[in-house]
């Protein structure tokens, strides 16, 4: 085997191996990329939950605001009820007529 058919051989393979590795190189790339993209969307993820954890209200704590507001409510319709009796009774009492006290002259 002569010399210029051995290059023969390598040549093209050096070249496949030079194709593969720049392909290899292209997609680990993209891949780290990818990677950086993911982290940084992992951690908006993370900073936009705890700002929803501080700034917005659960469910159960708008329930017992609203039972709370519904309490305090009711309480001053009970009060309004009672003050209607108590003018009711009031003027009841004004519209009946008073017996008189005659002095004795």
């Amino acid at each position: 085997m002569n010399e210029v058919s051995w290059i023969g051989y390598v040549g093209p393979l050096v070249g496949l191996a030079g194709l593969i590795l720049t392909i290899w190189w292209k997609v680990e790339g993209k891949i780290n990329a990818a990677a950086e993209r993911a982290e940084k969307v992992e951690r908006d993820l993370a900073e936009h939950k705890l700002h929803v954890a501080t700034h917005y209200s659960t469910k159960s704590g708008m329930k017992e605001i609203k039972d709370e507001i519904l309490g305090a409510v009711s309480g001053i319709r009970d009060d309004v009820r009672h003050l209607a009796t108590r003018i009711d009774t009031m003027h009841e009492a004004q519209a009946k007529p008073r017996p008189t006290r005659r002095s004795a002259d």
